[in-house]
């Protein structure tokens, strides 16, 4: 890792030295944390071990570095701390294997600070670490809370706040994905190359539903939550370092890029939401924007678009648009009509009719809203449409009873705010 500025970090009263101790654990563990159980669970051979230890290393920190001083290598010093934590845990229990023999024989006398990190090593970890983490045998929910502890470095209080659930709830779902795991025996490894592209896919769904839930809160009163969007969107970094051979990886961080770059205009001085024909182009990110293209042009040298490349390529049109009625709407319905052939769902059919109806107009994309209505009975998405299609068509009448029925279907207070803004200029 970068080294750490102690000057900044230590001073020379204990008030400051604490404070800056805290903030260094903080720090450090977010961006060392899944190297960190990676190494302790590749020397361990027991993930739920290694998390458990990373734990124990990093509340050992939280004690120690506002006291002493922040380490010349806090990373080396928390898996060492780890490390020496797993070997009492194998005394304890009197195993004195081959493995505990190796971890002591590492160790030595050494100095906490001359602990090396093997950098090939590494990468192995992180990649072996999230796919075990994104485990098929684990339930959705519980590989996104695994993901986001123990590859994120987020604790269980920041991922029960950004899913709006309680902290115990979280906790649960990571002890009983630990105990799955070890249950089920899955093997902390990358998979093999045979294996890996089938597994590969919980990986991307998993980080796909994290920056999800980040640029479009489903509930709660925050239009975006950008801690967990950008959480999602690092991570997709990382595989895409650490799996670059993989098109489809590129195709999601390409997708998480070019969304991520209209965040900076998707939301108003108060948090209000503004819509995208009410956006300040100028205010996207275009760093962002040539990241994601650059990503994009780097999946289309695949085998051909998966779900997430032709995603992609939807949210470049919108990029490279001037403005909403110049953007390629034909070309998006098509984009929309492939990923339906390739990744069917009744959200996909919805964008579809949207784009339709920029292309030919509402009363060509109306039919296909009414076809999903049961496909969606309990989302507010399907009446939000219609209301929108039936304001343009002038049947005012029927758009606010649709509008009536989406609001109480929205959790989210701020999507809300909009539905019932539309609703008042109906009156």
């Amino acid at each position: 890792m970068a080294g750490v500025d102690r000057s900044a970090l230590t001073g020379s009263t204990e008030p400051s030295r604490g404070s800056a101790g805290r903030e260094a654990v903080t720090a450090v563990w977010r961006i060392e944390s899944a190297r960190i159980v990676g190494a302790l669970a590749r020397y361990t051979g027991d993930f739920g071990v290694a998390e458990d230890l990373a734990q124990e290393a990093l509340a050992e920190a939280l004690v120690t570095w506002p006291r002493e001083g922040v380490p010349n290598n806090p990373g080396a010093w928390l898996l060492t701390v780890g490390k020496r934590r797993a070997v009492d845990a194998f005394r304890r229990r009197s195993a004195l294997d081959d493995r505990y023999a190796a971890l002591a024989h590492d160790l030595g006398e050494g100095a906490v600070e001359d602990a090396a990190w093997d950098p090939d090593q590494i990468d192995d970890d992180v990649l072996a670490l999230i796919f075990t983490a994104c485990h098929p045998v684990l339930a959705p929910e519980a590989r996104v809370a695994l993901t986001l502890r123990v590859v994120g470095g987020l604790t269980s209080d920041e991922i029960a706040k950004a899913f709006l659930v309680p902290t115990a709830t979280v906790q649960a779902r990571i002890t009983r994905a630990k105990k799955a795991l070890g249950a089920a025996g899955v093997p902390f490894e990358v998979p093999p190359a045979d294996e890996r592209r089938a597994r590969l896919g919980s990986v991307l769904t998993v980080l796909y539903v994290i920056f999800t839930e980040g640029s479009s809160a489903s509930s709660g009163s925050s239009w975006i939550r950008f801690d967990l969007a950008g959480e999602a969107r690092r991570l997709a970094r990382v595989l895409a370092r650490l799996v670059p051979d993989e098109s489809e990886v590129h195709g999601l961080l390409a997708l998480l890029e070019l969304t991520a770059a209209r965040f900076p205009a998707r939301t108003g001085p108060d948090g209000r939401p503004v819509l995208l024909q009410d956006q300040d182009r100028r205010r996207w990110d275009r760093s962002a924007i040539q990241r994601g293209r650059a990503a994009l042009a780097t999946a289309s040298r695949g085998r051909g678009l998966g779900a997430y490349g032709l995603q992609a390529s939807i949210a470049e049109c919108h990029a490279v648009a001037d403005s909403v009625a110049d953007t390629n709407w034909a070309r998006i319905v098509v984009l929309y009509e492939a990923l339906g052939t390739l990744a069917p769902s009744p959200v996909v059919d919805l964008n579809r009719a949207v784009a339709v109806s920029m292309a030919e107009g509402p009363a060509a994309a109306l039919p296909i809203v009414d076809s999903l209505v049961d496909a969606l009975p309990h989302s507010h998405l399907i009446p939000s449409v219609r209301g929108e299609l039936l304001t343009r068509l002038g049947r005012a009448a029927e758009a606010r009873a649709e509008f009536e029925r989406a609001i109480p279907l929205c959790a989210n207070t701020r999507e809300q705010a909009v539905l019932r803004e539309k609703l008042d200029k109906l009156a």
